[in-house]
């Protein structure tokens, strides 16, 4: 037996309302207040864990915190690129972007919300050493140092933002992306390298075969355990599949979790394939690629733009074999650009929430 299952099973008792299904109360049977100071009645919402990073899983946060205030981000943090790469390189910090990206998208439409959203993602423009940092790293990292507590500092940015969620790390530790890809070398295209670094896989060019994490089996946030056990519905997807969606199935602690929790489970694909990373893949092949990652992992719905499925009976033949249904939605902006409309999303995952069954009783 591996450490990870009685750590598991000590997560588990600590979270007994997961088990029982009751939602939103204290152990005393007391309404509490959403995050955010909502005031929520006993099971008005469902327990929801969004997991990601970039702007895949900002579009999932900016839909998800509209239907409930009950809602955990965690956060890949595998990130090396641009200011988060420098902040890593240079304190050996977590990279704060993905955090900071998902802080954002939980802030409110009110004035605060998008004051602080707009503050947080604004970036210096300079001939100096703080040319590109965004204000919410600093503002993150900061905190860190100051705390000592990766949670705690996080919990803190987001009461300042008012943010209606939290957003929690995957792993307490710096991770390093790598990656097989046949065809790297355009001169050896059927040669197979190995490609290390997050920001080096989401533009490679060739065929992503498998990624891995460097350390492979790297601890998982208790916090981000315990709040995945006690969902009622996890999230996963849309956003780089390689670099920001199969990360989290990577830390054997957070697979484990995925796997023991009564939590349903939702995959969301994205509208397009992505230049380098899953050029030419149809919506069958990200769950292709998803189930040799993690052949364990059962889903119960795969969300899709039904605009971005040509051939609906494979996609469906694909989530029979991870155990899912899938839902086709309009979740597409109307504008013609390939992103999300937080809406749509919205009402998609509200509707999903509804008709595939519940875990607590919300409704």
């Amino acid at each position: 037996m591996t450490e990870r299952t009685p750590r598991l099973g000590r997560l588990r008792r600590m979270v007994p309302e997961a088990r029982s299904g009751r939602s939103g109360e204290t152990r005393a049977g007391r309404p509490v207040e959403a995050r955010g100071g909502r005031p929520r009645r006993r099971g008005a919402q469902p327990k929801v864990v969004a997991l990601g990073g970039g702007m895949g899983l900002s579009a999932s946060l900016a839909a998800l915190r509209r239907i409930t205030g009950d809602l955990t981000a965690v956060v890949t943090v595998a990130d090396d690129g641009g200011s988060s790469g420098r902040l890593r390189d240079e304190l050996g910090v977590l990279p704060p972007g993905d955090l900071r990206k998902a802080l954002a998208a939980l802030c409110g439409d009110d004035d605060w919300g998008q004051t602080w959203s707009r503050v947080i993602q604004h970036r210096f423009q300079s001939q100096g050493d703080l040319h590109d940092h965004a204000v919410g790293n600093l503002l993150i990292v900061a905190l860190w140092e100051q705390l000592g507590d990766h949670v705690q500092a996080l919990d803190l940015v987001g009461k300042l933002l008012g943010a209606h969620g939290r957003v929690l790390p995957m792993s307490a530790v710096p991770l390093e992306l790598q990656a097989l890809v046949k065809g790297h070398d355009p001169e050896h295209p059927e040669a197979v390298d190995t490609v290390r670094g997050q920001a080096t896989v989401a533009l490679t060019p060739g065929e992503v075969q498998s990624v891995h994490l460097v350390p492979n089996d790297p601890p998982a946030v208790p916090e981000a355990l315990a709040a995945v056990l006690d969902a009622d519905w996890v999230v996963l997807g849309p956003g780089s599949w390689f670099s920001s969606v199969i990360p989290h199935l990577l830390v054997p602690e957070l697979l484990d979790a995925l796997t023991e929790t009564k939590a349903r489970k939702v995959l969301s694909l994205n509208l397009v394939p992505q230049p380098g990373e899953t050029d030419g893949f149809s919506p069958q092949r990200h769950l292709e690629v998803l189930g040799r990652h993690a052949p364990k992992l059962a889903l119960d719905v795969v969300l899709a733009d039904e605009a971005a499925v040509p051939d609906r009976d494979s996609l469906t033949e694909a989530a029979k074999r991870l155990g899912a249904a899938v839902e086709l939605a309009p979740v597409a902006r109307t504008d013609g650009t390939p992103r999300h409309d937080p809406e749509l999303l919205a009402a998609a995952y509200d509707r999903i929430f509804r008709m595939h069954g519940r875990i607590g009783p919300w409704r």
